[in-house]
């Protein structure tokens, strides 16, 4: 019985924009997500907490990206983040005069 040819030719554009926006954008947005929270809460606690919720945080936005249907989307989604969290660190941060 041959495989339905629906799933034998995916379109590689699509494909790799799923796997770039899991893999970067996944990686921008954990990056981002605990500098902001370090900002906000105890440094050092949040550094203990990125060694293991960080690479939870990333498989999770990774499996999503596969998940979802449009690549760009994602992107849009992981870009969108990673802008609100490095705003919150550019507000948060101390004048040095």
């Amino acid at each position: 019985m041959p495989a339905n040819k629906k799933h034998l030719n995916p379109n590689f554009l699509h494909r790799f924009s799923r796997i770039s926006a899991g893999l970067v954008g996944g990686y921008l947005v954990t990056v981002f997500f605990f500098l902001a929270l370090s900002f906000v809460l105890d440094k050092v606690a949040v550094l203990f907490t990125l060694v293991f919720g960080g690479f939870l945080l990333w498989v999770g936005l990774f499996i999503v990206a596969f998940i979802a249907k449009k690549g760009w989307k994602i992107w849009a989604i992981y870009l969108l983040l990673t802008l609100v969290f490095s705003s919150v660190v550019y507000f948060c941060q101390s004048p040095t005069i």
